[in-house]
């Protein structure tokens, strides 16, 4: 019988599986409590047995080849046999609370706690057909691109479309009180859309409409993010006033279109972060011009929209509000809309993407203040 080599250990195999990550999750395996048992035979083989949040978790596969290769790097292993069992429902309120950060497993929303430093922008309009959740999903699909963390966060939900247009077409993955967000071009995404059949319509009212924002903000795991952005619905009704209650950290950003009508609409949008006592991040405009093939541009809906609501907002507020860019009008930017690929990922190099992407980063610099963050300092 072969001799087994000693550094073949139960403790040796834990110690490489701590480097596996649950595909979900994001977090190691055995800190989630996911390693149930581990025994090394006598040929050399191991066995492994990994307890799932779920019974039918669709990462099966990915963790059996991930636990493997894990368990093969550890000298003298053999054959390696991964078994799967089910977590009861005190072991996934212990890795809820793991998440979570907390001794508790109960719902509550990270993006407040003291020393949080995700960036919120919630994106806001006048009137709807501006553009603003191409606008919301382009920034997000930049920034990710970038290296940031980014989620998108879809508030509209009488007029949800941000599955499609970042190409999302999975469901969350629920752990006791937690969902997990499926992913779309690096974007972790929450969308209402992901919960109705088919196109079926969304008829709720405020008290409705105010609970499934505060689910979403507080029952989704978006882990640590950099930037978390807010698809809001046009105008200033319940929505934009539950993101003031529930996030008041957020900023918000408005879109509008160069046009004079819309430029009013959206000065009103933006008024309603005064009210909530929120911070403007500033104005887009888009559709500011359709370039033209030599070169000129037609300003198919007028011009200064943008650079009048930022005018208008920095004197109701008394502080400057920028008008953080122009995107053009083009045609790749409503392609990549239907095709759930965003223009700034494929189309990288027209005028709507170098825009948008000059947006993103001028975000995501944006130095964060003070308010809420430890210092570190006591009183003698």
């Amino acid at each position: 019988m072969p001799q087994i080599p000693d550094a073949l250990t139960p403790d040796a195999i834990r110690a490489a599986l701590a480097h596996v990550d649950d595909p979900e999750l994001h977090r190691p395996i055995t800190e989630l409590g996911m390693v149930d048992a581990v025994e090394v035979r006598g040929d050399g083989s191991v066995d492994v047995k990994i307890l799932l949040t779920i019974s039918g978790c669709p990462m099966r596969d990915t963790l059996t080849s991930t636990v493997t290769a894990a368990v093969r790097s550890v000298p003298g292993a053999g054959v390696v046999r991964v078994q799967f069992g089910t977590m009861s429902p005190e072991q996934r309120a212990k890795v809820t609370a793991t998440m979570r950060g907390t001794t508790s497993a109960a719902p509550t929303i990270a993006f407040n706690a003291p020393g949080n430093m995700t960036r919120i922008y919630a994106v806001a309009s006048g009137k709807g057909g501006v553009g603003k959740s191409s606008v919301t999903v382009n920034l997000a699909a930049a920034m990710a691109a970038d290296g940031l963390t980014v989620g998108v966060l879809d508030a509209d939900v009488h007029g949800f479309s941000v599955p499609r247009l970042l190409s999302v077409t999975g469901r969350p993955t629920r752990v006791d009180q937690m969902m997990i967000p499926p992913t779309g071009h690096g974007v972790r995404v929450i969308s209402i859309g992901m919960f109705v059949q088919g196109n079926q319509a969304v008829a709720w009212r405020g008290p409705m409409l105010h609970r499934a924002l505060q689910q979403f903000a507080s029952e989704v795991f978006w882990g640590d993010l950099d930037v978390l952005l807010l698809d809001l619905p046009p105008g200033t009704g319940d929505i934009a006033i539950s993101v003031g209650q529930l996030l008041p950290g957020a900023e918000v950003l408005v879109v509008t279109t160069p046009q004079a009508a819309a430029a009013e609409v959206a000065e009103r949008a933006g008024a309603m972060a005064v009210q909530t006592e929120q911070r403007i991040a500033g104005v887009v405009e888009n559709m500011s011009w359709l370039p033209m093939p030599d070169g000129s541009r037609l300003e198919v809906f007028g011009s200064g929209g943008g650079q009048r609501v930022a005018d208008s907002l920095s004197a109701q507020l008394g502080a400057r509000v920028p008008l953080l860019g122009q995107v053009p009008m083009d045609i790749s930017l409503r392609e990549g809309g239907d095709e759930g690929l965003p223009v700034v990922l494929g189309h990288p190099d027209s005028p709507a993407a170098v825009a948008l992407r000059e947006v993103a980063r001028g975000l995501a610099r944006r130095p964060r203040g003070l308010a809420g963050r430890s210092l570190g300092v006591s009183v003698a």
